[in-house]
């Protein structure tokens, strides 16, 4: 049986927006589905080249970013190898020149620090310019400002912005947050998803869990 190609484009002539799972081929890049990037400076669909920095196979990183997210023109994410070491006495990448310093090939990777995978929850929104570092971890719902650089984790439903970014309110009251994350609204099908659409569009949370108890 022949498995169907992905949509990526979801919108009827529009060349700007793409569905990420569709357009990313890198095995250490994970994607969920209907997360969504534009961009209307460079194709879209060259997100991995243009987006996706200093992601190299050496490190074994990856990017897992979840179900439903918004990730704005221009959003960049930036692994490990432009973490130059700071164990050293210097930050000059000397292993990255082996050949030069007759250094052994196997030390390449300690020219800089391995700070980790980057892990982007379910149904989060990433502004324009926005740069999120290696290592980091973004929770459900959370909101990334327009060119604010992320250095640390940032909780579920939180909004962040500035350089470097940091909280600067919650989304919903804890209850509110808990309950969205028990629901987990995401990982549903599409039709019972559907369904929901009115209760999840109007913000009662109330609404939407006595919704998805009836499903």
């Amino acid at each position: 049986m022949t498995i169907p190609a992905k949509k990526i484009y979801p919108r009827t002539m529009d060349k700007q927006t793409v569905y990420l799972d569709a357009v990313v081929t890198n095995p250490a890049i994970e994607i969920g589905a209907y997360t969504m990037y534009n961009d209307f400076v460079n194709d879209p669909v060259d997100f991995e080249k243009n987006n996706v920095l200093y992601h190299y196979p050496i490190n074994k990183d990856r990017l897992i970013i979840g179900r439903f997210c918004s990730i704005a023109c221009g959003a960049k994410f930036i692994f490990t190898s432009a973490n130059h070491t700071m164990s050293s006495l210097s930050t000059y990448p000397f292993p990255l020149f082996f050949e030069e310093w007759d250094l052994p090939i196997s030390e390449v990777a300690k020219a800089w620090d391995n700070k980790g995978d980057i892990v982007i929850g379910n149904d989060v929104w990433i502004g324009y310019e926005a740069v999120i570092l290696s290592g980091v971890r973004i929770g459900d719902g959370a909101i990334i400002g327009t060119r604010a650089v992320v250095t640390k984790d940032v909780e579920p439903y939180t909004i962040v912005g500035g350089i470097p970014a940091k909280p600067i309110r919650k989304r919903y009251d804890q209850d509110t947050i808990e309950l969205l994350e028990a629901m987990r609204w995401w990982d549903l099908p599409q039709e019972q998803l559907r369904r929901l659409l009115p209760v999840i569009r109007n913000g009662d949370v109330k609404e939407l869990a006595e919704a998805f108890g009836k499903l």
